[in-house]
Parts: C-alpha cells; structure tokens; sequence
C-alpha cells in the first residue's frame, strides 16, 4: 500500500506557511491540475489529492489536529471524506474558464459588474504659446473632440417617442449561462449575452442620428487658464473635461501639453532667461550704460569699463516666475564685443593713431588687458 504524502508535502508549502501563502500555493497547483486543463493520466487523482490538503489546512481546527495527530486527528472531521463543496472555486476557476459560479457558489455577477458606473477615458490635446505667453501666463482656447449624449435622442440610443425594451435572449440579465457537468459536480459558465452585449435591453428603433449608441462625436471648444511660468512638455489636466462616464459614472479628464514657440533673441534655461548683447570696443572699453530688451520692456543696464568678451551681467527678477509660486527667476545678458569691420577713412584713421600708442608687438601673460590699455589711451592716462 502506498505511503501517505503529508499535506504541507503535497501543497508545497512549510509548516509555519501563513494563510496567504497556503492560498497562494493552493491556487497555483489547481490552475496545473485542474482535469480540464491537465490531460495527463492521474491528474485528476493528483488533483483530488491537492483539494483534501487545502480543505484541512485551511481549516484552522482542522489544521491544528493534523499537526497534532497527523491524518487521524482530522478523520472525523471531514478529512478523510473530502467534500468539495466546502471549498469555493468561482475565483480560481473563473480565471481559467470564465465560470461564474460553481455548485451554487460564485461572486458578484458579472453583469453587476458591467452595469456599474464606470469612469470615462482621459482625453489629451495641446496649446501652442508665444514666449512671452509661457513665462506670465494667459487665456488660450483649444478645440478638441469628444463624445457626449446625443442632442436627438438624449443618449438613450433610440429613436424619439420609442423605448428600449428587455432583451429576449437573456431576459435582461446581460449574460448566458450555459451548465456543465464536471467530477466536481455541476459549472455554471456565464458568456455576454450576444445580443445585447450585456447591457439587458435590445432598441428595437435606434436613433438615426447616434445609431443607437447615444452618443455622438462633438468638437467641443474650451478656454485654458495657462499659469505663468509654463514651459515645453507641461501637462495642464482641466478635470471632469474628458469622455463622458458610462453607467451614470465620472467624466474622464483632460490633459493638455504645452509648447513653447522660440523667441528671436531670448532664450530659457529652467527659470533664467538669456540674451547675447553686442557691444563695440568703445564701449568695453571705456563703460557705456545700454538699452536692453526684456520680457517686461527696455531698461538699461551700466557695461563696466574693461569689459571683457563673455562678460555676464545679471539682471536679478528679470526671468521666468516659478511654476507652482515663488521668486522669478533672472535675465543673464551675455556681452560680445565686436570687432568693426568695413571702417570709415576716419575710424581707421582713429585706429591706426590707437594702433602707433597701443603697440603693436604682442604681450603674453600680461596683468594689463588690452581693454585696460586701449583706454588708457582713448582715456588719453
């Protein structure tokens, strides 16, 4: 006679398994030896095998006379005559075959479940702005396209003055069930009715408008209120704006992504914004106060004497606000000192003069910039 395989053996479990893990182990070895799935010879002994196991393990009264006694402990408590409809299967077996329910056992049905409110999908679109638009913000409308209820008949899908009526087939329910007989007894499969695709009513007239869907595909114009400091790839969500719910559920939303035009001349990096500003020699020489362009208007700003070419001067406030509140950020103005090109007989005249009392031999490693020296001598020091 066979020896007699130990419980926690034959689920693959330890002693000290929680009843977590137990489950867990017990769903795994059904969905492999399940008689419908496994065809090999013994499966369905192996499987009857597994099913005794769980029954006594899960059990926690059961469990702790097996530990104590072992299979005799349990023998006349229903161990040794298993009894399978002690053991619930619709949420292991539905995985598997679709049942929605086994010998009287089973969850919510799953035409509950389709009739429940649902919320609607999210809806996405994008807004083009001007820089100017990104760094203080503004009203923009963007069009898009959505589904809502059908302006003729409603959105109940049928034809004004007519109803929808129960559907024959399923006689309302929204689902078929088809009975089976299997070694565990009888299986309900439960499939969507196929006429009214689970929703339990059939429209003997449909709207001509929505063909009965109760819904029609609108272009839908709203105004965004973009906040300041935006920039490209932001996402604003405008909620409940989105596709309608079914079932009486929330509308989903609407997301829109923002991009930036580019500016002719600034440029942002994070919450700074940066401007190249040409200069001629003069003026990196002996200083020059200059008009600037900036997001708010023309100001000046003082070129210190001796400036030299990439010389950054920072004008503090004149950048981009922080997107969620906060100090903006500033305005770099990078100076190029340009070299003049095409002189008048008079400027080279001037430059050659400068040329004769500048020098024209080279220094290297000088302290003395040429910019200190060209106005020492336009300063004529």
């Amino acid at each position: 006679m066979a020896e007699e395989r130990d419980y926690y053996e034959i689920l693959g479990v330890s002693k000290d398994v929680s009843e977590a893990d137990l489950k867990s182990a017990f769903r795994q070895l059904v969905r492999k030896y399940h008689p419908d799935v496994n065809k090999e010879p013994g499966a369905e002994e192996r499987f009857k095998e597994i099913n005794e196991a769980y029954q006594v393990l899960s059990d926690p009264d059961k469990r702790a006379a097996y530990d104590r006694y072992g299979k005799a402990g349990v023998s006349g408590m229903g161990g040794a005559g298993f009894d399978y409809t002690n053991i619930d299967f619709s949420d292991i077996l539905g995985d598997l075959f679709g049942f929605g329910g086994f010998g009287g056992f089973g969850g919510r049905s799953s035409s509950t479940r389709r009739n429940a409110p649902r919320r609607g999908a999210d809806l996405q679109t994008n807004v083009k702005l001007k820089f100017e638009e990104a760094v203080f913000g503004a009203d923009k409308e963007i069009s898009f396209n959505r589904d809502e209820k059908c302006s003729k008949c409603g959105g109940s899908g049928a034809q004004p003055g007519t109803q929808k009526v129960k559907c024959k087939t399923c006689n309302g329910t929204g689902e078929v069930k088809t009975t089976r007989q299997t070694v565990f007894g009888s299986m309900v499969q439960v499939t969507t009715c196929p006429t009214c695709n689970g929703t339990g009513e059939t429209i003997p007239s449909p709207c001509p408008q929505c063909h009965g869907r109760g819904i029609e595909r609108k272009t839908v114009k709203k105004v965004v209120a973009v906040p300041a400091g935006v920039d490209n790839g932001t996402r604003i969500r405008m909620s409940g704006e989105g596709q309608p719910g079914v079932n009486n559920g929330p509308n989903g939303d609407l997301y829109i992504e923002v991009s930036v035009a580019d500016h002719p001349y600034f440029r942002r990096y994070e919450n700074d914004i940066h401007l190249d500003m040409k200069i001629n020699v003069a003026q990196a020489a002996l200083g020059a106060e200059i008009e600037v362009p900036t997001v708010d208007g023309k100001e000046k700003i003082r070129i210190p004497a001796g400036t030299q070419p990439g010389k950054i001067i920072t004008m503090k406030g004149k950048g981009v606000p922080a997107l969620r509140g906060g100090t903006r950020g500033d305005q770099k103005v990078i100076v190029d000192v340009v070299t003049p090109t095409n002189l008048t007989e008079e400027q080279r005249d001037l430059f050659e003069k400068l040329a004769v009392s500048l020098g024209t031999n080279p220094s290297v490693g000088s302290k003395t910039s040429f910019w200190d020296r060209l106005k020492e001598v336009i300063s004529g020091e």
